[in-house]
Formats: structure tokens, C-alpha cells, sequence
């Protein structure tokens, strides 16, 4: 009996370090980002908003990207940016997220000479360093759900961006996948310290791509 109470408290012990271990992560990017967590109306001016991708089925991107590309073309139609960095997964034949998500937007009236494609954002550090190293970046918005956001805006900053955020409170409409992001994120910060700490290259680097600069040469009409 003695001995079931001694491993009792050393598991309850482990556990709740466990638990410590993943939630500073999150805490941390809370706190260091929270002044750059904005929302659309009091976001400041960047030429290019990124979009980072959430999923696509049909088509049509799910639920949640839908939300987050809402976001990107008001933050268009305001003139805070110039330009939408659309950022998703292109690798699976048949799955390719950043024309549908260029698609949505041209339905919502962005012109499409002002949406650039990455087809190689397969993770929220892919997407923020691919901004920075391929597509010549400096300033941008990334855009999100809030669940995701300050992880977002963290490894961007970490990529050499200076990033703000504006994030979807999805949690009304979408309440389901809303708490399961939740759930996520702080395993997902777990994984993104790595990316904060030794600022990997992206999966795919490859060379330059000038799509952000001649969009942003073109002329609002």
C-alpha cells in the first residue's frame, strides 16, 4: 500500500510537470505577442496579409479557412494590405489548397493579379519563413483562427517578419472545431519551440519567387 501511494505521487508529480511543459510554451506566445493581436479594424497597414491554410474538401476550403479568407479580403477591401499571401498544402494529386483559396477569393472580389500562391506552406513555420526567404516579405498580417493566432504571429516574428495578427473568433459558429484547436495548440507549441529555437529552413525552399513584389506593382483599380 505504501509503495502504490509512492508511485501515485510520482506520477501525479510527473503529470503535472507534463502539463507545465505544455502550457509555457503556449503561455509564452500569449504573452509575447498579445500587443500584436489586433482586430481588422485596428490593424495596422502591411503591404501583404497571409493567409495560412485550414483545410480544403469539395473544392471549397472548410469552415474555418472560409472564415479566415472573410478576413484577409476585408482587410483588402479597407486598403490595409495590398496584396493576399495565400499559404497551403499542394502535395496530394487533386489537393490544392492555395487555388481554392485564391479561387474563394476572386469570388469575393479580390482581383486575382493581387493573390499570390505558395504551394509549399505545410506548416504554420513553413508558411511564415517562406513568406520571409522566397517570397521577399518583410511586413506582413497573418490571418487565422484565434485559437492559432499567437503561435502565428510568434514564429513569424521568429522567421524575421514583423507580423501582427488578426484572428476569427470561431468559437460561435464553429464551436466543435474551435475547442479541438484549442486542444491542439499546446502540443502544436510544443513542436513550434523547435522552429523558435533553431530556425530551421522550411520543408521546401527552393528558389525566389517575385509573385508578392509584381502584385504589389500593379495598381488597385
Amino acid at each position: 500500500m505504501i509503495l502504490v501511494r509512492r508511485w501515485a505521487g510520482v506520477l501525479l508529480v510527473l503529470a503535472g510537470l507534463a502539463a507545465y511543459a505544455g502550457a509555457a510554451p503556449t503561455g509564452w506566445a500569449y504573452a509575447t505577442t498579445a500587443g500584436l493581436r489586433v482586430g481588422v479594424a485596428d490593424a495596422p497597414s502591411a503591404p501583404v496579409a497571409l493567409v495560412l491554410g485550414a483545410g480544403i474538401g469539395g473544392g471549397r476550403p472548410s469552415p474555418l479557412l472560409a472564415r479566415r479568407l472573410d478576413i484577409a479580403a476585408e482587410l483588402y477591401r479597407r486598403g490595409t494590405v495590398r496584396v493576399l499571401l495565400v499559404s497551403g498544402d499542394n502535395r496530394v494529386r487533386g489537393y490544392d489548397e492555395p487555388t481554392v483559396m485564391r479561387d474563394y477569393l476572386v469570388g469575393r472580389g479580390v482581383p486575382e493579379r493581387h493573390v499570390v500562391r505558395d504551394f509549399a506552406g505545410l506548416d504554420t513555420w513553413d508558411s511564415c519563413t517562406r513568406a520571409r526567404r522566397i517570397f521577399q516579405v518583410r511586413r506582413l498580417i497573418v490571418v487565422t483562427q484565434e485559437f492559432h493566432l499567437p503561435r502565428a504571429v510568434a514564429l513569424c516574428r521568429a522567421a524575421g517578419l514583423r507580423a501582427w495578427g488578426v484572428g476569427d473568433d470561431s468559437s460561435g459558429a464553429w464551436p466543435g472545431p474551435t475547442a479541438a484547436g484549442h486542444a491542439r495548440e499546446p502540443l502544436a507549441m510544443l513542436k513550434a519551440v523547435r522552429s523558435l529555437a533553431l530556425r530551421p529552413d522550411p520543408t521546401l525552399l527552393g528558389r525566389t519567387e517575385t509573385g508578392v513584389a509584381e502584385a504589389l506593382a500593379e495598381p488597385r483599380r
